[in-house]
């Protein structure tokens, strides 16, 4: 599989999904690794390993992951002779100890995965090393109790140590020290105990001075009391020192002599958190293992692309039984690029062995190439044009395709001349065709829906779209070709119905309708308009708003400025008379002895008018109301 397929297919954010589930690096990094299989067994090997998992952790509480750490750092290092830090031997027993774990724990789910517990076979108990490790090192230290010879030298330190504790409490409770003392309190410099003193007095203590404050004002002395038991401690502390280095290269050593059996446990531990962070994913996100198969038939039941979120309308699909050629035709953003992309994601979550988001009932076929022609890949370095970018791809698709491929083709043969496009579309699928590829192809070209039509093996498939709305329904119609409804959308848009007939007609016949006009009469007329025409124009008049090609009611006659105060959707607008047309006179429109000035009062007004008339009180208080107001 080719890295271009991998990335339009998004199998990256895929495994960042699953990759949410494991406990440690070790299975990240295998997910990370995975590439898709085309051994049918692989693949098949890898389901039932799902399906075991799956079946463990519902008949489980708690799969025990813990201190499953990435060793491969601290395994390099042993191989390279460099000694473990007591930290570093604690992670390696922490390892160690979950080893043994998830070993009995798997010994033990031999009846709801037996394949599964049979890779715990190849887990070595390293329980000598893990109890070694444990009796050496306590809380990340070497413990005192970890050889006899170390026990014995931190016996001597500590009574040194307390030697001089003694003769450093004596010196600061003697009256005759008082005056030289900066603080009443025994310190440390350089892992050496002091007494701090005033820097006016470091002449006056017998002593070494082993340090200075920073401003100068105290100085750090070791009394000359303490000099022989401080030369001591050095001496001890470097015993101390060699011992535990001679622990920690022992221990380091119990490691080095199992460093194979070491990996080995890493290997099962990470392919373990794999394998059940894959069955988390996939009872998380109720998936199913698909029936597989290597002859090209692909059959999705209710499936759903995993990295789509929300409320989504799940896809039924089928290739490769009776057809294996499919024209995917429907409205744009009607999903005909998403259903390509569902097929192919699935189709590599598959060989890759994941579960996928579907129900039972399924197909995947296993193929040794998949190729995809998504998107656009315009490059602006090479002067690529869209078409041309998509034909690049297309030829080396060709080149490297063979019987066991599937080839997912998104608008194909658009961004050029739609008839040259088109027959460029039939020659490539047709092509593909007789190389055996299991092909799906979108397009808008009617020429492709026939050829499909035509062709035995080929197949036509639309994404239905409901006319009401003028919403996609993200549902395929297998058989059955849809069209781009362009025309349909284009009348709810309010294109005239003449503009829609010509357009279908020459869909339907390739019938231009030319019809030619008298240029020298538009030429007259363009002059007619550039002069002032006047017309008659009363109160009531119906006359056409040519900018706004709609209709208005006359209120005023023409002024001297040719202008005229015209109602147009309830608002009194002012128009020049050159930009109007007469349509129809009020005497036309209206009865004789009608009154005009009721076509510019509203109903509400009218009412009040009514009201008024006939004495309603409720109608005299809202005129009170807003004589009121006004005068206010």
């Amino acid at each position: 599989m080719n890295n271009t397929t991998l990335d339009k297919l998004q199998l990256n954010d895929l495994k960042e999904l699953v990759k949410i589930y494991c406990v440690s690096s070790l299975g990240k990094e295998l997910i990370d690794n995975i590439k898709p299989k085309t051994s049918i067994y692989s693949v098949d090997t890898m389901l039932k390993e799902n399906k075991e998992a799956r079946n463990i952790l519902e008949n489980s509480n708690h799969i025990p992951l813990e201190g499953v750490f990435n060793l491969n750092n601290l395994i390099d290092k042993v191989k390279k002779g460099i000694i473990l830090n007591p930290e570093e031997l604690m992670k390696t027993e922490a390892f160690l100890r979950g080893c043994k774990k998830i070993k009995n724990f798997m010994e033990n789910m031999k009846f709801y995965g037996e394949t599964l517990s049979s890779y715990s076979l190849n887990i070595t108990d390293l329980t000598s090393i893990e109890e070694e490790i444990n009796f050496c090192i306590k809380a990340n230290k070497i413990d005192t109790n970890a050889s006899s010879e170390l026990k014995k030298i931190r016996r001597k330190i500590e009574n040194c140590e307390s030697k001089i504790k003694d003769r450093l409490n004596k010196f600061l409770t003697s009256s005759s020290n008082k005056k030289y003392i900066q603080e009443f309190l025994i310190s440390k410099r350089d892992d050496r105990y002091v007494i701090p003193i005033k820097a006016s007095y470091k002449h006056e203590v017998n002593g070494v001075v082993l340090d200075t404050s920073s401003k100068g004002n105290t100085v750090f002395i070791e009394p000359d009391s303490v000099s022989k038991f401080s030369t001591e401690l050095i001496s001890l502390k470097a015993e101390e020192s060699i011992e535990e280095y001679r622990i920690l290269s022992y221990l380091t050593e119990l490691i080095f002599d199992k460093i194979q059996e070491i990996r080995i446990n890493t290997e099962v531990i990470a392919n373990y958190d794999m394998i059940f962070a894959k069955a988390k994913y996939s009872l998380n996100h109720n998936c199913i293992a698909p029936n597989i198969n290597n002859h090209g038939y692909i059959k999705l039941v209710k499936a759903k692309h995993p990295l789509l979120k929300g409320n989504i309308v799940p896809l039924d699909f089928e290739i490769g039984d009776k057809y294996r050629s499919l024209i995917i035709t429907g409205p744009n953003a009607g999903g005909k690029t998403v259903t390509l992309k569902t097929v192919g994601i699935l189709t590599l979550m598959t060989q890759c062995g994941f579960d996928i988001p579907s129900e039972e009932g399924t197909s995947i076929s296993i193929f040794e190439n998949i190729f995809v022609d998504i998107g656009d890949n315009q490059s602006i370095e090479n002067a690529l044009s869209t078409f041309s970018s998509h034909i690049q791809n297309i030829a080396s698709i060709i080149n490297k395709s063979n019987k066991s491929t599937l080839v997912l083709l998104d608008e194909i043969g658009s961004g050029t001349e739609p008839n040259e496009g088109a027959a460029l579309a039939i020659a490539i699928l047709d092509e593909l065709y007789q190389m055996g590829c299991i092909t799906i192809a979108s397009t808008h070209y009617g020429e492709l829906k026939k050829f499909a039509t035509m062709h035995p093996d080929f197949e036509n498939t639309g994404m239905m779209f409901n006319k009401n709305t003028l919403e996609p329904l993200y549902k395929l119609t297998i058989g059955h070709s849809q069209n781009s409804n362009a025309l349909f959308i284009s009348k709810k848009m309010g294109i005239r119905d003449k503009v829609l007939k010509k357009a279908n007609n020459y869909i339907n016949n390739k019938d231009y309708e030319i019809n030619l006009i008298d240029s020298s009469k538009i030429r007259n007329e363009e002059k007619i308009d550039n002069t002032i025409q006047t017309y008659d124009y009363e109160i009531g008049d119906k006359i056409r708003l040519l900018d706004k090609d709609d209709f208005g009611i006359v209120y005023t006659g023409i002024d001297k400025f040719n202008n005229l105060q015209v109602l147009y959707k309830d608002k009194f607008i002012t128009v020049n008379v050159k930009r109007t047309k007469p349509y129809l006179k009020a005497k036309d429109l209206y009865p004789e002895g009608y009154d005009l000035n009721s076509l510019f009062v509203s109903f509400k007004d009218r009412k009040l008018g009514k009201d008024i008339a006939r004495g309603s009180k409720n109608a005299l208080k809202k005129i009170q109301k807003e004589i009121k107001n006004a005068s206010h």
